[in-house]
């Protein structure tokens, strides 16, 4: 009687290969552009095989999708750090502290803040995480107004979204980076102008609720 034939246990594929891919993936974006990702270039990148990305992403846009989706988380946890330091910190730092935390995300991650908000990239019906994490990014946005100004108010979500997203772009892609000498003369830029806007801002809601 022959002796019982061995069974081979399916290798799981390394979160270690994913990770690297990933990394691989965002330093692509960062200095080729989306336009130059493909799962062989990643695969290049990341020193892996050509077949390797293939365990643990379908296709190209599984990987975007996987960036996006990482992106709005940390970008969604920076955004409550700020939140949840009121209580330490009062509301205007918490206004300054969220803007630095979304500034500061697209600087530190410009490969992905460049993909993030391309929904023709990353198809949120066909990758519902990615919309997820996206919309807890905005709850945070939200819960940000309505501390510091009572009311959730869709206007003034959309107006510090447009200035911290402005100002990232501008620091990202725009050109506003390359006119100062150093990271310091960044920062301080990036302090001056956000220190303008949250005190306009909160004047003028100030001077509305006085008349009103």
């Amino acid at each position: 009687m022959a002796p019982p034939r061995a069974t081979r246990t399916p290798r799981t594929p390394s979160p270690d290969l994913k990770h690297r891919i990933l990394e691989a993936a965002a330093e692509l974006l960062r200095t080729e552009g989306v336009g130059a990702l493909s799962m062989r270039e990643v695969a290049r990148r990341a020193g892996v095989t050509h077949q390797a990305p293939y365990h643990h992403f379908e296709d190209r846009e599984s990987i975007l999708a996987e960036l996006v989706t990482g992106g709005f988380t940390m970008l969604a946890d920076r955004l409550a750090h700020a939140n949840e330091g009121v209580a330490r910190h009062g509301i205007r730092r918490m206004l300054l502290d969220s803007g630095h935390a979304y500034v500061g995300f697209a600087m530190e991650q410009p490969g992905r803040f460049r993909i993030m908000f391309r929904p023709e990239l990353c198809d949120p019906a066909r990758f519902p995480a990615a919309a997820q994490a996206g919309e807890r990014a905005y709850i945070e946005l939200m819960r940000m107004v309505v501390t510091a100004y009572g009311v959730p108010d869709e206007a003034l979500a959309t107006l510090h979204w447009s200035l911290v997203h402005g100002l990232a772009s501008l620091m990202v892609d725009g050109g506003m980076a390359d006119r100062m000498p150093s990271e310091r003369a960044q920062r301080a830029h990036i302090d001056a102008v956000l220190e303008a806007f949250v005190d306009m801002t909160m004047a003028s809601t100030a001077a509305r609720r006085a008349v009103s």
